[in-house]
C-alpha cells in the first residue's frame, strides 16, 4: 500500500524567502544573540567589557563574533570613540529592539515552566533508568585532570 505523502504547512516548504527566514531564526535563536539582546534590551549601551560580564560564560571571542554578527544583520550598533584607549558602545538597534518583547518572552516563560521542565526531566531520567546527572544550561562545569579525578576531587 502507498503511503500519501505527508503535506507540509506553506512556511515549512523550501523557498527563497523561508531559506532566508531560517538564516535569521538561526541568528536570534542562538545561545549568545538571544542572551546579548535580552541583556542589552535592558541595560541599553553597554560597553564591550561591561556586556561581557553580564553575559555569562561568554568568552571574549565568542562575544566579539556575535556582536559582529548581529551588527552585520542591523540588530546592534557598534560606537567607537577616537581616544586611548578606545572606547567602543554597543547598543540594541531600532531593529533590534523589536525583538526586545520576543526574547523577554522567552525568558519568561523559561523562568516559569523551569520546575516543570525539572520534573519532565526527572520522569525521563527514572524512565530510562539514568543516573540523575543534571545537564548544564550554562557554562559547562571544568573539567577535572585524571589526577584529581583518581584522588576524588
Amino acid at each position: 500500500m502507498a503511503q500519501r505523502p505527508i503535506a507540509r504547512p506553506a512556511e515549512l516548504e523550501h523557498t527563497p524567502a523561508n531559506c532566508r527566514a531560517r538564516e535569521m531564526l538561526a541568528r536570534v535563536g542562538d545561545k549568545w544573540s538571544m542572551y546579548v539582546i535580552h541583556v542589552l534590551s535592558d541595560a541599553g549601551t553597554l560597553r564591550f567589557n561591561e556586556l561581557r560580564s553580564r553575559v555569562d560564560g561568554i568568552s571574549q571571542r565568542m562575544l566579539t563574533v556575535t556582536l559582529r554578527g548581529m551588527e552585520r544583520d542591523g540588530l546592534v550598533t557598534r560606537k567607537v570613540y577616537p581616544e586611548v584607549p578606545p572606547r567602543v558602545e554597543y547598543a540594541l538597534t531600532r531593529l533590534g529592539a523589536t525583538l526586545r518583547q520576543l526574547v523577554g518572552g522567552l525568558v519568561e516563560w523559561s523562568g516559569a515552566h523551569l520546575t516543570q521542565v525539572d520534573a519532565a526531566r526527572a520522569a525521563y531520567d527514572a524512565r530510562n533508568r539514568r543516573l540523575a546527572k543534571p545537564v548544564p544550561l550554562g557554562r559547562p562545569a571544568p573539567r577535572q585532570s585524571r589526577a584529581s579525578a583518581v584522588a576524588g576531587f
